[in-house]
């Protein structure tokens, strides 16, 4: 695995998309060593090493024989465990994958109202607590000891009354969520007659799904897309992301 430049150079993604469209795969090509953060208990699936983290204590070493770090979401509160070692700037990882925000918000759901639906003054408790965790998380980029390489948020897609696809965010993080994200991008998945599996990952914004690259880097569409290609050419221009 690469070194961590000494540099700061980092990049943050949100990408969204239908079901079994490669996202959480997608989140495991990040610089690594990474940190998976799984609400949706995806991991089992990835062809990475792993090691488990329970962030009740500190984070493992990395020895080299492991790639992705897994910690399991099953409650909001193990997010914040997870962000105040990652504050601390006393870890190994290169990149940060939360998979998915849409999940992770109904645990903060969960969090505030238990079974109960949301009463009109949770809602904007619920703003406020995803917005500052997602901020929280991005702004690890410009860590001043430890700066992270990628932040990947992951989110399920809806389709809207004028039939394009969102990330599928409820209330108005819905409206704040895009400002927060450096690209934003759409994914889906193609199989071939001969059964080829292939991921293309939309960049630019488009009447039919939502996203946009800040960065004004990325082309339009990019064929079987890996986060880490993705964040060398943002830092070295010349290298390019075949399309």
């Amino acid at each position: 695995m690469a070194e961590k430049s000494d540099d700061t150079c980092g990049v943050s993604f949100l990408v969204h998309g239908p079901s079994k469209a490669g996202k959480s795969f997608l989140g495991d090509s990040a610089p690594g060593p990474r940190l998976f953060l799984d609400a949706e208990g995806n991991t089992r699936f990835l062809r990475s090493k792993k090691i488990k983290w329970d962030p009740s204590g500190p984070p493992p070493s990395y020895d080299g024989s492991w790639e992705t770090c897994v910690v399991r979401i099953r409650d909001f509160s193990t997010l914040s465990y997870a962000y105040q070692w990652l504050a601390t700037g006393q870890h190994p990882f290169r990149s940060v994958i939360i998979d998915s925000i849409s999940e992770t918000q109904q645990r903060c759901i969960d969090a505030i109202a238990g079974t109960e639906a949301l009463k009109m003054q949770d809602w904007g408790t619920l703003l406020r607590h995803m917005s500052a965790e997602i901020r929280k998380f991005r702004d690890l980029l410009d860590h001043p000891t430890n700066p992270l390489d990628t932040i990947v948020f992951t989110a399920m897609t809806k389709v809207g009354q004028d039939g394009k696809s969102y990330p599928f965010v409820q209330g108005q993080l819905a409206v704040a969520l895009p400002y927060y994200i450096d690209v934003i991008s759409y994914i889906k998945a193609e199989i071939s007659e001969t059964g080829e599996f292939t991921n293309y990952l939309l960049t630019k914004p488009h009447q039919l799904y939502e996203a946009g690259d800040r960065t004004g880097i990325y082309p339009q569409v990019i064929t079987n897309p890996r986060i880490d290609d993705m964040y060398n050419m943002f830092c070295n221009p010349e290298n390019e992301v075949t399309s």
